[in-house]
């Protein structure tokens, strides 16, 4: 398995199978190219939450194993958008049934927009707000046993997109990022400014 140094982050991360992650040696930037027909997804209407043909699991991913406690995984993403669905995400994951993503997506209506997602045995799928632009910042927190998805458009001041649980007895906690393009042939997605910080969030609905 390829592993990959990223500025910002303490450990090495995974680089899923066949995967095109990179980091540029002149700026520390992340860079990946989307598969096509790719993304992380387990359709509610399948029922069961077994893998079928609504199902998808073949993103792009790179990950490393989260710290203990409190922690924020944050990352400036660009997105080339071409086709719906295509987006950059961050990702927490601990199995196939048990996961959650926070995305940079294109709409179905030709907008950037951040898009939530968490597993539990199926799916779900909110829509938070559009961007008007291509880049948008995204962090992902864990306080005690909970978790927070957040977005900002300057990385300083944050919208709160959900908080939620997450739990699998017996899961060790990845954390990191994902590229998918469901529906198109490929997008490029570039991260940059990504930290990882073992420090509490105070609060999850005051901005900071």
């Amino acid at each position: 398995m390829t592993q990959l140094v990223v500025p910002g982050l303490p450990d090495p991360l995974d680089a899923s199978p066949g995967s095109t992650w990179q980091v540029d040696p002149a700026d520390g930037r992340l860079r990946v190219t989307a598969a096509p027909l790719s993304d992380i997804f387990v359709d509610p209407g399948a029922g069961d939450g077994q893998v079928n043909s609504t199902t998808l699991l073949n993103a792009a991913t790179l990950l490393t194993d989260a710290p203990e406690g409190d922690f924020q995984l944050s990352a400036h993403v660009e997105v080339e958008f071409a086709a719906t669905f295509d987006a950059g995400v961050l990702l927490l994951w601990l199995d196939e049934r048990y996961w959650a993503k926070l995305c940079f997506e294109y709409s179905p209506a030709g907008e950037a927009m951040v898009v939530s997602v968490v597993n539990r045995e199926v799916a779900d799928d909110a829509n938070a707000f559009v961007v008007d632009r291509h880049d948008f910042w995204l962090r992902v927190s864990r306080i005690d046993n909970v978790f927070a998805f957040h977005a900002s458009s300057d990385g300083e001041t944050w919208v709160l997109v959900r908080v939620f649980g997450l739990e699998r007895p017996g899961a060790a906690l990845r954390i990191g990022f994902e590229a998918q393009s469901p529906m198109g042939d490929g997008c490029a997605v570039t991260f940059s400014q990504t930290r990882l910080r073992g420090v509490r969030l105070s609060d999850v609905r005051d901005g900071s």
